[in-house]
């Protein structure tokens, strides 16, 4: 039956890829109005990036946590959640007349994550047969970096007319809201809570016995450190390294953007044709590779275009990991894609740490050789550890 295709109705796909884009607004307003929020409660940037971290945080517990709830709970209904809590932060935030009130209002973001994430992968599992998940998966990656595309000029424009709560109002809520209204009632009701016939223990025992299922949770961590350990400092990079203003610096980290989302919707076809495991272990290794040279290059002009070539492979790298840890335990995909959320948190957090630890003592070569070392390990465990899905 995995293997047959399936009917699916025409409001899926779009839901799930919107469920994905809502997530992002939080992310662009954190980026790009820290100082401004800082000024209105009086507090120092330091102190009021600290909304990330509370959100950071909550969302690896939570991620944790679903290992059990997607067991307990039907998939749709978790998702549907999540929407909702972006929703009432989004509220939160606007309203937040402290910065207590803030921080307790954005954290609700990294709960909303953590469900949101790992119920997209599932539904993808529970909807779509096993040849058409590749390309889903793909476009609902691609529809994060979309909204990065086009949510990050949206937020700086929203903010210069009617101050930072703006873009929560009028981006955030709007978006979540739909997304919420959308999943209801586009994504049918059908997909079960793994029909209860997996106790929450046995589950984590299935997975964690799994040396290939294992292999692919390390490798997401080490893999989503290099990704995004990378992209953190490389807008900085590129200023420091070449004086680059911010206005060009925009403009590459949209070009950039694209660059992923070209990658992200390329890959379905391409996780097809080359298999889920080799597809993932060429996307990392060439990730790791384009990585080390764009942060050693010296000249500009040979340094962003591999810098966007890199991007193209992340995009590949992100959809392909999802891909196959969607696989490696069947019975039990809600909490392997939970714990793979966790994960993947986790190494991006590891990651992001790593670089600006390297880059007090050495240079940006050092971070780039740093990154790229992760990434080889992260393609050397899956070539020897992890297995192909069978459907």
């Amino acid at each position: 039956m995995d293997n047959e295709e399936k009917t699916v109705g025409k409001l899926v796909l779009p839901s799930l890829v919107l469920s994905i884009s809502a997530t992002q607004p939080s992310v662009f307003i954190a980026m790009l109005l820290l100082i401004d929020i800082g000024l209105s409660f009086n507090t120092p940037v330091g102190i009021t990036g600290q909304i990330t971290t509370s959100a950071y945080v909550l969302g690896v517990v939570m991620a944790i946590l679903m290992s059990v709830l997607s067991v307990r709970f039907k998939h749709k209904s978790l998702l549907v959640a999540g929407l909702a809590l972006y929703s009432v932060s989004a509220l939160g935030c606007f309203s937040a007349f402290s910065f207590s009130m803030m921080l307790v209002a954005f954290a609700l973001t990294g709960i909303g994550s953590a469900l949101v994430g790992p119920m997209r992968s599932t539904l993808a599992a529970d909807l779509y047969a096993f040849d058409q998940r590749p390309r889903v998966i793909g476009w609902t990656v691609a529809g994060g970096s979309v909204a990065a595309l086009i949510g990050s000029p949206l937020v700086s424009y929203l903010a210069s007319v009617g101050g930072w709560r703006l873009p929560f109002i009028a981006l955030m809520f709007p978006i979540s809201l739909v997304a919420l209204v959308l999943a209801y009632v586009g994504i049918p009701f059908g997909s079960t809570k793994e029909e209860l016939k997996v106790k929450y223990l046995d589950g984590f025992k299935s997975i964690f016995s799994n040396k290939s299922a294992v292999t692919c949770l390390v490798g997401t961590a080490l893999a989503a450190a290099a990704w995004n350990g990378s992209l953190t400092y490389s807008m900085s990079f590129y200023r420091q390294q070449f004086g680059l203003e911010t206005t060009w610096v925009s403009l590459l980290l949209s070009v950039m953007a694209l660059s992923y989302t070209v990658g992200a919707v390329w890959s379905g076809p391409l996780v097809n044709r080359f298999g889920r495991k080799r597809f993932t272990e060429y996307s990392v290794l060439f990730l790791a590779l384009t990585t080390i040279a764009y942060l050693n290059i010296g000249q500009l002009w040979f340094s962003s275009p591999v810098a966007c070539v890199s991007c193209i492979v992340a995009g590949f790298t992100d959809s392909s990991l999802v891909s196959l840890n969607l696989e490696q335990t069947p019975d039990n995909r809600g909490s392997m894609m939970s714990l793979s959320q966790a994960t993947y948190m986790l190494g991006s957090t590891m990651g992001t740490g790593l670089g600006g630890l390297i880059l007090l003592m050495f240079t940006y070569r050092a971070v780039g050789l740093a990154y790229g070392v992760l990434g080889l390990l992260a393609s050397a465990l899956y070539y020897l550890f992890s297995r192909e899905p069978s459907t």
